[in-house]
């Protein structure tokens, strides 16, 4: 994302790219225009907060009108750095971790997962999903010849204190962090932490404790 975009609150960021996706959308069904109430279906997201999302960046549609979709497109896409390519690597290919290597972003052009590492030598100087496959001994060397900035981490818990410290002196930027482990880094490491059995059990607690009308408000406060 560029310098500008980095200037609006993280909620509105966090967001960026559920628009674009739907944007995307639109365009490849020949959609011209859309106007916010139709983007709030779509996406979830009350009008009020995709107005304001949007004004951050200026004037990007008109009253009475909507938004243009080839234009949204454009400029999401250059917000998002859509135009390079981001890549990736992968530490720990285990069940999830091969999950991933397989995926590996087939519908997003500009990510790619460029290595991945593992301790198991049986996996070790394998290919999965076109992903060579490294020892993690050699995680740092890798590293510092692809000028890598971005990592997938699902690896077991107890171990991902210690790569991501790794991680940290090998000037990775950003974290997505698939453990239960919460991880200690410097400020200016961005790390994400996704949860999966804690997400679940939330899940589970809302369909049986809130209503239908709780529920949708639940799905906005999660996108905040």
């Amino acid at each position: 994302m560029n310098q500008e975009s980095t200037k609006i609150p993280q909620a509105t960021a966090k967001r960026l790219p559920l628009y674009y996706r739907f944007i995307k959308n639109l365009h490849s069904s020949g959609k011209q225009r859309v106007s916010s109430k139709e983007l709030s279906e779509a996406v979830k997201v009350d009008s009020a907060t995709i107005r304001r999302d949007f004004s951050y960046f200026g004037a990007l549609g008109k009253k009475g009108y909507g938004y243009n979709v080839n234009y949204l497109l454009s400029f999401f896409s250059k917000t998002l750095d859509q135009d390079a390519l981001t890549k990736v690597v992968l530490i720990g290919v285990g069940n999830l971790g091969t999950a991933f290597l397989h995926y590996n972003f087939i519908k997003n052009n500009n990510t790619k997962i460029e290595m991945a590492f593992d301790v198991d030598p049986g996996k070790v100087g394998s290919i999965i999903g076109d992903v060579p496959v490294y020892s993690l001994d050699d995680m740092e060397k890798h590293l510092e010849d692809n000028g890598i900035e971005v990592a997938i981490m699902t690896v077991p818990a107890g171990a991902a204190q210690n790569i991501t410290d790794r991680l940290v002196q090998a000037n990775i930027k950003g974290i997505l962090n698939f453990t239960p482990a919460r991880l200690t880094a410097p400020d200016h490491i961005r790390i994400h932490h996704i949860d999966l059995a804690v997400e679940l059990q939330s899940l589970v607690y809302f369909l049986k404790n809130y209503s239908e009308d709780d529920t949708e408000m639940s799905q906005e406060e999660n996108r905040t």
